[in-house]
C-alpha cells in the first residue's frame, strides 16, 4: 500500500459517536483549550464479523504481514474493583468522567443501560479507543491487531509466553497497571521477551505511562497537579509496575518519570512540534511525521545511561514552560517521548519506547499520527 492511499484510507476512518468531542483526559478550564479536532467517523474493519470475548484466538498467518500484539499490563478486576473513596492511584469512575467532561458523555451509548458506569467504565473507553489503529493497522499489514490482558474480566491471567510470542512480529507492552496492584513481569516472561527478540524482524514496544506524584512533598504534589491541569488525575498516580520489572529484566536504561504537559503552538490549540532526531533514526521510525497527539500527561523517558550507542533517543517534545514543574525549575524544556534500542549482540530485534497514548483515539489525532503508526507497520 502507498503512503498516499494509506493516509486517504486513514482519514476515512475516524472516531465513532463511542468518543466524544472531549476525551477524559482532555478537560481544560480557560480559553482555547488545547483540543486537537477528533477523528472522523470509522467503519469497522473486519466486515460482516461478529465482537467475541473469551475465545481462544485463531494463529495468524506468519510471512503475510507484521502481526501486531497489544497487551495490557493491568489486572482488570484489581483496577475496577478499587475503592472510590481513596483519592489516590486509581483510575476514574464513568460518574467522576461525565460530572467534569459534563455533557459530553450524556448520550444513550454511555448510559447504565449500556455501559459500566464504575471504574470499569473507563478501562472499557481504553479498549473502545485502540480500535482505529487497529483498523488501521490491520488494513496496511493484512493482519488483526490482536489485543491481550494479563489479567481480563474473568479474572484469567494471561502472562507473555511462547503462546502469544509465536503470533507476532511487534509486542506492544502497554504499561497502564497501577503500581499498587503489585503487577510484576516474571522471570520466565522477561526469559521468552528475551528468546522472542533472539528472532529476525521483530520489535517490543514498551509503554510505560506516567508517574505524577512519586514525592510526599504537598506542596510539590499540588504543584504537579497545577503543571498538568487535568481534575481527573490525582495527585498521586503512579503507573508502570509491570514494564518498570520487564524493562529491569531486559536490560533497557528507562525510566518513565512525571506527567508533563506538552507545549502548544502560540495562540492555536495545536501540539508543538516534536524535535526529532532524524540524523539518528536510520529506520525511518519517523518519517513524515511532524507531531504527535495532545494529553496532558506524559511521561519523560529518562535514561539511567550514558551509552547513547545503545539507545538513541530519537525525539523529544517541547513542554509547557508557563506551567511550573520541578523538572522544568531543573532547566530542562522538553522530554524525550520516542526512545530506540537498535539490535545488539544477540538481540536481533528491536526495542521502541513510545507512550501508550500515541496509539489510542481519546486524545486526539492527526495525519501525522497516522504516518507513525504507518511506519511501525511497516519498517523493522
Amino acid at each position: 500500500m502507498k503512503r498516499r492511499d494509506f493516509n486517504r484510507m486513514a482519514l476515512g476512518l475516524g472516531l465513532s459517536p463511542l468518543l466524544p468531542n472531549r476525551s477524559l483526559a482532555q478537560w481544560y478550564e480557560g480559553p482555547s483549550p488545547p483540543t486537537p479536532a477528533p477523528p472522523k467517523k470509522f467503519n469497522i474493519a473486519i466486515k460482516n464479523s461478529p465482537r467475541t470475548y473469551n475465545q481462544v484466538n485463531v494463529p495468524r498467518k506468519f510471512g503475510a504481514g507484521r502481526r501486531f500484539t497489544i497487551y495490557w499490563t493491568w489486572s482488570y478486576p484489581w483496577e475496577a474493583n478499587r475503592d472510590v473513596t481513596e483519592l489516590d492511584n486509581r483510575f476514574s469512575t464513568m460518574t467522576e468522567v461525565r460530572r467534569v467532561a459534563w455533557p459530553n458523555y450524556e448520550t444513550p451509548e454511555f448510559s447504565e443501560k449500556v455501559f459500566l458506569q464504575g471504574i470499569g467504565g473507563v478501562l472499557e473507553l481504553f479498549h473502545l479507543s485502540t480500535i482505529r489503529f487497529q483498523n488501521i493497522v490491520g488494513e496496511v499489514t493484512g493482519q488483526p491487531v490482536v489485543v491481550y490482558q494479563r489479567i481480563d474480566q474473568a479474572g484469567q491471567r494471561l502472562p507473555i509466553d511462547e503462546r502469544m510470542l509465536a503470533d507476532t512480529d511487534t509486542l506492544m507492552v502497554f504499561g497502564l497497571d497501577h503500581m499498587v496492584t503489585e503487577q510484576e513481569a516474571s522471570q520466565e516472561e522477561i526469559e521468552a521477551v528475551r528468546q522472542f527478540l533472539t528472532r529476525e524482524g521483530t520489535c517490543v514496544m514498551v509503554g510505560p505511562h506516567h508517574d505524577v506524584g512519586a514525592s510526599q512533598d504537598v506542596r510539590r504534589l499540588q504543584m504537579e497537579y497545577a503543571h498538568h491541569g487535568d481534575p481527573l488525575v490525582p495527585r498521586q498516580q503512579r503507573f508502570g509496575q509491570y514494564t518498570r520489572t520487564l524493562m529491569k529484566g531486559l536490560g533497557i536504561p528507562v525510566e518513565n518519570r512525571f506527567g508533563l504537559r506538552p507545549a502548544v503552538i502560540k495562540d492555536t490549540n495545536q501540539i508543538a512540534p516534536i524535535t526529532a532526531m532524524r540524523d539518528l533514526d536510520t529506520q525511518g521510525w519517523l518519517a513524515n511525521v511532524t507531531t504527535f497527539n495532545f494529553h496532558q500527561h506524559l511521561p519523560h523517558y529518562a535514561l539511567t545511561t550514558e551509552d547513547t550507542r545503545s539507545i538513541r533517543v530519537l525525539a523529544r517534545q517541547p513542554i509547557d514552560l508557563t506551567r511550573p514543574h520541578p523538572f522544568i525549575e531543573a532547566g530542562n524544556t522538553e522530554f524525550n517521548m520516542f526512545v530506540w534500542m537498535p539490535p545488539a549482540g544477540s538481540r536481533a530485534g528491536h526495542i521502541l519506547m513510545a507512550d501508550l497514548t500515541l496509539f489510542t483515539t481519546l486524545f486526539g489525532g492527526a495525519e501525522s499520527l497516522d504516518n507513525f503508526w504507518y511506519n511501525l507497520a511497516t519498517k523493522g
